[in-house]
């Protein structure tokens, strides 16, 4: 059919932003997995729902109260001596609370909250893509001297010290980066599905494969395989979307059910090939 939902021209830019975020977030995510700091994209995904929210309230733009509420909370978690998930789930609350008590007071305040944390990703338009683009990008750009930085100071949290390496420049790099994801994302699809996105993938990518370069491309595949579907489904079942690609995120957790299962068969039978099959993050910081 000419006029099948899928190729309305409506749905090519919303489309092209999803793909686009769905390999920039599952790419940031694997970061944040690695640092064992993944609470911490969805209180800053709730913090940024708040700022958007209260830029509506002020006739501001809601991108503008998105990056200001994010980049208050980022520089407050740098100020703090230790950052835990306590933390983060405060940021988690007062998100949530400061969203909706706000829209109270406005007229169309309920369907932007829902906007913001639920997702409205069928109203991106050409700014959500020229920003998902510039996230993609970057991340790409940065990732290869990114990544060996991140990975020294998990695992050996002493060595920039030891060797007196400045540890600044990255650590502002990744905080700007997880800002930058946090806030694309929820503008685009949403507080929960971009968490989801942020979460998920590395979650399931992890156990797929051996090394960290071959866990980060099937967390990014499983994202992007993931978006691709519940676009799909949700416009031919007319279903929202952000629900819909939070639930098939979580379905690709059966593949770490499945993993599981090839290793205990492959030590029952006496098979050594499953040793080194995770990759060196996954036994040290792994929470099931």
């Amino acid at each position: 059919m000419n006029d099948w939902l899928l190729f309305d021209p409506l749905f090519r830019v919303p489309f092209l932003v999803g793909l686009l975020l769905a390999a920039g977030l599952s790419l940031v995510g694997a970061l944040l997995r690695m640092r064992n700091e993944w609470l911490a994209a969805l209180g800053l995904s709730h913090i940024a729902a708040a700022g958007g929210m209260l830029a509506a309230f002020l006739h501001l733009p809601v991108l503008v109260g998105a990056f200001g509420a994010a980049g208050a909370a980022i520089l407050v978690r740098s100020a703090l001596p230790k950052v835990g998930n306590s933390h983060y789930a405060v940021m988690i609350l007062l998100g949530w609370s400061a969203t909706l008590l706000l829209g109270s007071f406005m007229d169309h305040g309920r369907t932007i909250g829902e906007s913001l944390l639920l997702g409205q990703l069928y109203f991106a338009y050409a700014p959500h893509l020229f920003g998902a683009a510039a996230l993609l990008l970057i991340t790409m750009s940065v990732f290869p001297w990114l990544s060996p930085r991140l990975l020294t100071a998990r695992f050996f949290p002493d060595y920039h010290a030891a060797n007196r390496i400045r540890t600044w420049p990255y650590r502002v790099v990744f905080a700007l980066l997880t800002l930058t994801a946090a806030v694309l994302g929820t503008i685009s699809i949403g507080a929960f599905p971009a968490f989801a996105m942020l979460f998920v993938p590395p979650w399931v990518g992890f156990v797929l494969v051996d090394g960290w370069a071959r866990s980060v491309s099937a967390s990014v595949a499983v994202g992007v395989v993931a978006y691709v579907a519940a676009f799909v489904l949700a416009i031919l079942i007319d279903l929202p979307f952000g629900p819909v690609l939070t639930a098939l995120l979580l379905l690709t957790g059966s593949l770490r059910f499945l993993t599981a299962l090839r290793r205990r068969g492959s030590e029952l039978s006496g098979d050594d090939s499953h040793i080194n099959y995770l990759p060196p993050i996954q036994a040290k910081q792994d929470d099931g």
